[in-house]
């Protein structure tokens, strides 16, 4: 019972002021949302509201948390292991730093060392710090995009990629072990660097760090005439951005307003760059001084959105729009120069674009398909190790890309550097804008139009009235959709594949996904969100003109809202 919970803190005589404020003159509902159960870990780590309570970010979770996984690495390596330590990052949130510190000093209890970065760095560079630096695992603390008053907290393991399930679940176990969340105890900071149990590390592994993100240049010596507008929305790519273009040599305009590392994200309601309204800065800015390309990177730099100058205006590309032309520019410029090995990957995932897909298996080369989590596709990555088959690219439809695996992680600033490169490319070889290269491979490939729809259910009512939305989809074997045959469903949480004439096993993850792919190539999907309060509807099809492609999509979300809304 979640009283029960709610008492035990009221009466914890140490609890921290400021958590024992927050617990002052809340709701019983409120209060119902604080402590009905504990943080989870998602396809994007642990995240949560800032405050008090068992369902909250504070340092209470984030102590239990890392005693979990202390825990596991105490269990997984030998003592003499452990001195390779955790490398730990960190955005520009309310408590970021003092989670980080609050890291640093539990696994210091039991023995781990901790590398710290000396101030905010983004989560891509974490992820390849962990490898630089031969660490057994990795801890960013950020919230990515969500609003202000979430928190969040990221775990990596020795290969720099984020924990998959199977690794992940063993962690949570341990969590679960802690019984008594008040009974974790830390060392003291202090005694931690006295014993040599915290390394700060910064500049040196920046360098390094921007060394790799440069091998993704293909023509690093292709004329750079164009103007770019740079905006880190508040972020962590603020500082390593603004190095990364001008050592390239590409003339940009930094978004001054938002280069200001605030907690609050003041300029924009939502510092997300698929959200169209935080580019409104940068817009102004492009206008005002002619620029080619806007770029835009989320607060912790892993998610990258781009905008191209159309006419007197801008276009806004999407995550499946911008990764489909960088696969084309990547492909075609390499064959084009004899770089393209003989056998090549692009991974993507189940809710990912079908047109970039088609673009690289027209080159011949191989795509798979992995569950929604940039970690999956880090782990392919790994796979792919000692064997001849080489990584080419991966992406995912929410603007997450990667070029070198070197990172195994969605990294903007590889995603910049080329974008910006191919944006200077096309210019001066045809003549054309990225968007116009978009435009081209429709043409060719089909109109491939994709949509999303965030259907938002907070606290443990929403959470219950998800499961019973994901429990029809399940349940109710469509056998048609928007007047087109259905192929097949695909049900991921059953690792069942139903088709008209029997059903086969999926070979993926366990995972609480629902997909339904139509006869026409169009599909749909609905996942609950692993790190925030919502339901995502996916919607996807394919036509030979926009206007047909649109109206599907639109069509397929319409009817999905209708019969969700049915649903109480």
């Amino acid at each position: 019972m979640w009283q029960d919970s709610y008492k035990k803190w009221r009466e914890y005589k140490d609890l921290d002021p400021a958590l024992k404020q927050d617990l002052e003159g809340k709701s019983q509902k409120e209060l119902e949302d604080m402590f009905y159960g504990d943080l989870v870990f998602g396809t994007g780590g642990m995240r949560g509201i800032l405050g008090a309570g068992t369902n909250r970010m504070n340092i209470y979770t984030i102590r239990k948390a890392n005693d979990g996984l202390a825990r596991y690495l105490v269990d997984k390596y030998p003592r003499s292991e452990l001195k390779r330590g955790v490398v730990i990052a960190h955005d520009n949130r309310r408590m970021s730093r003092e989670f980080a510190a609050e890291s640093a000093k539990l696994l210091g209890t039991y023995g781990i060392k901790a590398f710290l970065f000396d101030a905010l760095r983004p989560t891509p560079e974490l992820s390849f710090a962990v490898r630089f630096l031969k660490a057994i695992s990795g801890i960013v603390i950020t919230a990515s995009h969500n609003p202000p008053i979430y928190n969040g907290y990221k775990i990596y393991d020795e290969y720099g990629c984020q924990y998959t399930p199977a690794f992940a679940d063993l962690i949570v176990q341990k969590v679960a072990e802690v019984k008594d969340i008040f009974s974790v105890r830390t060392m003291e900071f202090s005694d931690l660097e006295m014993e040599g149990l915290v390394e700060y590390i910064g500049e040196n592994i920046d360098y390094e760090y921007l060394k790799l993100i440069k091998t993704v240049q293909i023509h690093p010596e292709v004329d750079k005439k164009i103007k770019i507008v740079f905006t880190p929305l508040h972020g962590t790519s603020a500082m390593l951005a603004t190095h990364l273009l001008s050592e390239t040599g590409y003339e940009f305009y930094p978004v001054r307003e938002q280069m200001v590392h605030d907690p609050e994200f003041a300029t924009v309601k939502s510092p997300n760059p698929e959200n169209p309204a935080a580019f409104t800065l940068a817009i102004a800015l492009g206008k005002m001084v002619g620029a080619d390309l806007l770029i835009a990177t989320d607060p912790d730099a892993d998610r990258l959105g781009i905008a191209v100058k159309t006419g007197d205006d801008y276009t806004l590309m999407t995550g499946n729009q911008t990764g489909a032309v960088l696969i084309h520019y990547l492909l075609s410029e390499k064959k084009r120069l004899g770089l393209l090995p003989k056998k090549g990957v692009v991974f993507n995932t189940i809710v990912t674009s079908d047109l970039g897909a088609k673009i690289a298996r027209n080159y011949g080369f191989e795509v798979i398909s992995t569950l929604t989590g940039f970690k999956y596709i880090g782990e392919q990555a790994r796979l792919l190790e000692g064997t001849d088959r080489k990584f080419l690219f991966g992406y995912e439809e929410s603007y997450g890309y990667v070029i070198n695996d070197g990172v195994r992680d969605k990294d903007s600033f590889q995603a910049l550097l080329l974008a910006a490169e191919a944006a200077a490319f096309f210019k001066q070889e045809k003549n054309q804008t990225l968007y116009d290269v978009l435009l081209d491979l429709y043409k060719q490939y089909g109109y491939h139009i994709e949509d999303l729809m965030n259907i938002e259910l907070d606290g443990f009512e929403g959470k219950k009235r998800i499961d019973r939305i994901m429990t029809y989809f399940q349940e109710h074997h469509f056998q048609a959709f928007i007047g087109r045959k259905v192929e097949c469903l695909e049900d991921y949480d059953l690792g069942i594949r139903y088709l008209p004439d029997g059903e086969e096993k999926l070979t993926l993850p366990q995972s609480e996904v629902i997909k339904y792919v139509l006869d026409d190539g169009s599909w749909f999907v609905l996942r609950p969100s692993g790190t925030e309060p919502k339901l995502k509807v996916y919607a996807a099809a394919v036509a030979w003109t926009l206007d047909q492609a649109k109206t599907k999509v639109a069509r397929i979300l319409a009817d999905l809202r209708q019969i969700i809304d049915k649903i109480v």
